[in-house]
């Protein structure tokens, strides 16, 4: 069909503009490039089953975006519940709670992050968006699949600069802090490393694994700002894109064989 509205492939991640020929898919609501339609002999009339080949790229945001619905819902549930008659009123003259808000300040980091991924989307720029990791309610945000390797990229959109900052030396162990104005998030670079090590265990010996952190809205300064620690980057997403399209050694068959690993291994979220 000929879209209505723009829309991301949910197989490739590539963007979609308004009236492209795409496939839709009524149970999902998703759209996917024609060139992913794919039939298999065992289909029955009118019916298709999915490829094994073709990878679901995610959605970015999707999780973090589904708990602060839940988390809305189940309050007003509550409050309309308690008092029925003022209920409307609570409602409409306070607030969520931060615990529910922060769900949804990191779901529209995450979804900006990703639209902005997404166009840059290609057979040597694979993206995996909200993979769930084993054993742990934790996700990683994105995942980018490129000539230089595998970035692990969680999305943050925190107030604030960052900034490094060192202590100890010639006499002391040197410890490196990251610090968004005056908070100590060092928790940051460790939550990245873990996930980095996670998506190392899932590939062969010597595939390069980066791990990202990205704020989308810090304030950064005119003139550099960006830095590493712990071979984590910690930079914004103009930052980021030209790693992610610089030339490396890993071909675009590779690059493909690695999306379609870590896909299976790290399933939409």
């Amino acid at each position: 069909m000929r879209l209505r509205y723009a829309g991301t492939c949910r197989v490739c991640g590539l963007e979609l503009p308004a009236r492209a020929e795409a496939m839709y898919e009524r149970a999902t609501r998703t759209v996917r490039c024609v060139s992913h339609e794919v039939s298999t002999p065992d289909a029955g009339p009118g019916e298709e089953e999915p490829n094994p080949e073709v990878v679901d790229s995610g959605t970015a945001g999707a999780s973090a975006r589904r708990e602060f619905d839940r988390r809305k819902a189940a309050r007003e549930e509550r409050i309309r519940a308690k008092h029925p008659k003022l209920g409307g009123l609570i409602l409409a003259v306070s607030d969520d709670p931060q615990s529910t808000t922060a769900w949804n300040t990191g779901a529209l980091g995450e979804e900006r992050l990703g639209g902005g991924l997404n166009r840059l989307a290609s057979e040597t720029v694979r993206m995996l968006h909200d993979r769930r990791m084993p054993r742990s309610k934790a996700n990683i945000d994105h995942l980018a699949v490129t000539p230089t390797g595998v970035f692990v990229i969680d999305a943050k959109k925190y107030r604030g600069r960052p900034h490094l900052k060192i202590d100890g030396g010639l006499f002391r162990p040197r410890v490196e802090r990251l610090m968004i104005g005056s908070r100590d998030c060092t928790k940051l670079v460790d939550g990245v490393l873990k996930q980095v090590d996670v998506v190392r265990g899932f590939l062969e010996p010597g595939v390069p694994v980066h791990g990202v952190l990205c704020f989308v809205e810090a304030d950064w300064p005119l003139l550099g700002g960006n830095f590493t620690t712990r071979d984590v980057h910690a930079l914004w997403p103009k930052k980021l894109y030209p790693k992610l399209q610089a030339e490396g050694p890993l071909t675009a068959d590779t690059i493909a064989e690695i999306h379609r690993t870590l896909a299976k291994a790290l399933p939409a979220s």
